[in-house]
């Protein structure tokens, strides 16, 4: 069976913040029905775009049956992280500054797409590689500590 590798990060800064990580992998191992090939370390930073808590990140990789074309796969895997989050918490409240520029919350848990094998997708709800990974060192560290040599081939601009 042809499968493809996902790599997700994951973040939280508010409420018990190791356990919100487990309880997140523990409810993505449930909707993909099996257990990650690769986990990071935890790296701990501080909040990032705006003030709050610290955050505890890390970043995992599945490597999931290949179903249908990469763009629905992947919009219905953001579903099912969108459901994760919900169930732990994370009100998704999406508000811009008068600048356009968006504004950050604590959460319990934050998880992202950020990578889709070495594809490419850009949709109204999605964009593969996520675009800020390069600006994100709690996101690009774990992701080179797990992420294959293929996939950092694939997208120069992110692993330069």
């Amino acid at each position: 069976m042809e499968r493809i590798e996902v790599y997700l990060g994951l973040g939280t800064n508010e409420g018990n913040r190791d356990l919100n990580l487990l309880r997140a992998m523990n409810l993505m191992d449930e909707a993909f029905g099996m257990h990650p090939e690769r986990i990071s370390r935890i790296v701990e930073t501080p909040a990032w775009g705006f003030e709050g808590p610290d955050f505890l990140n890390l970043c995992v990789m599945y490597r999931l049956p290949v179903k249908g074309m990469p763009e629905e796969q992947a919009t219905e895997i953001l579903h099912q992280v969108k459901v994760i989050e919900h169930t732990m918490g994370r009100l998704e409240e999406v508000l811009f500054d008068a600048d356009g520029k968006r504004i950050y919350h604590n959460r319990p848990i934050d998880i992202d797409i950020l990578l889709f094998g070495t594809e490419r997708i850009q949709t109204e709800a999605l964009t593969i590689p996520h675009p800020f990974i390069a600006q994100r060192d709690f996101v690009l560290k774990p992701l080179l500590e797990i992420s294959k040599p293929n996939v950092r081939e694939a997208f120069p601009e992110i692993f330069a």
